[in-house]
């Protein structure tokens, strides 16, 4: 008997919900960006966020169910992202979760985001080609980077993370300030294609004595002060090297820790998910560096690299079949951590 789950995102600027059979079978997928509205304010505004979602939830959700060519009947349990994230687009998700399956007498299941993301290995063409547990997964995006120890479908062990910035966020600042505006991390990679990536030499952050964790924020000064100082000595500067070589320096450091994480920890397979695995040269650098290793590779689909709900789906199967349940308290935790429950 299969079990359908609803997946319900709404973390950030997207109101997603999707469908996902049996943990890996994506039967519908639906997504609103707000990318859109956010552009012209330089980066995503709560408020606003907020309120797209409150006028588009129902319409997703509604298009998903319709898409999957399934009715509330069909539907085994209710997933929904409560955190981490901004907490007035969670609460609207959370909410609207508990009304249905309280209105629907359907299972409500919270899940954490970033689980949800590394879940995303779980879908789509993944299913011809299937990843379980044990594996390192590094989680990148723009508020969070990971090295995580995948030790069951439900079981995550933390081994490094980032002391300041996530690199997401270091790629939207860099490119803001070399005038690309936002979303950056796509405008990044699509500019540092045409650059040297050793054009200019910038710093490969190492924290102390924990050689898994990250830190992003010297990078990001240190474009500044190039950029400050080529405009004080009236050195043009070429966007596309400093592209290129900024975001060289940041994939160097997440492949190299969580590569050498995998061989530490003694995983034969690593993983890519969040956002900032959607970046091409990130996935390749990736590929290329843990083969090198005897190590096998795995990132999902890009659509499932950016917030979606059927991560959320998938995540959300693997807790319902684990006997996990939310009740109708469930409220939103905009700083949950990996692992918590």
């Amino acid at each position: 008997m299969s079990t359908n789950i609803l997946g319900i995102e709404t973390s950030c600027d997207e109101t997603a919900a999707a469908v996902v059979r049996d943990g890996r079978e994506v039967v519908s997928n639906v997504i609103y960006t707000q990318i859109p509205t956010h552009t012209l304010y330089g980066g995503v505004v709560p408020e606003i966020a907020s309120r797209e979602h409150v006028l588009k939830i129902n319409q997703v959700i509604k298009k998903a169910l319709e898409d999957a060519e399934l009715t509330w009947d069909d539907i085994d349990a209710i997933a929904v992202t409560y955190g981490p994230g901004l907490v007035g687009p969670l609460l609207i998700g959370v909410s609207t979760a508990k009304a249905l399956a309280y209105a629907k007498n359907i299972p409500l299941v919270g899940v954490n985001h970033i689980e949800g993301h590394i879940s995303a290995n779980y879908l789509g063409a993944a299913g011809t080609d299937p990843i379980a547990p044990k594996y390192m997964c590094l989680v990148a995006s723009g508020g969070h980077s990971h090295i995580v120890r995948v030790d069951d479908y439900t079981e995550y062990t933390i081994i490094g993370r980032t002391h300041d910035d996530a690199a997401g966020e270091a790629f939207d600042k860099v490119a803001r300030a070399i005038g690309l505006g936002y979303p950056g991390g796509p405008k990044v990679d699509k500019l540092a294609r045409e650059g040297n990536p050793n054009a200019i030499e910038f710093p490969r952050a190492s924290v102390g004595d924990s050689p898994y964790d990250f830190s992003f924020s010297g990078i990001k000064s240190a474009v500044l002060n190039y950029l400050n100082g080529a405009e004080m000595k009236g050195i043009e500067v070429n966007k596309a090297d400093v592209a290129a070589s900024f975001q060289m320096a940041v994939i160097d450091v997440l492949a190299d820790h969580t590569i050498q994480a995998a061989l530490d920890y003694n995983m034969k397979t690593v993983a890519l998910a969040g956002g900032v695995a959607a970046n091409s040269l990130l996935r390749e650098t990736m590929k290329e560096r843990a083969e090198a290793k005897g190590l096998r590779f795995h990132c999902p689909e890009l659509i499932y690299c950016t917030d979606n709900g059927a991560m959320i789906a998938a995540a959300g199967y693997h807790e319902y079949k684990a006997g996990r349940r939310a009740d109708l308290y469930l409220n939103a935790i905009p700083n949950l951590k990996i692992g918590e429950r």
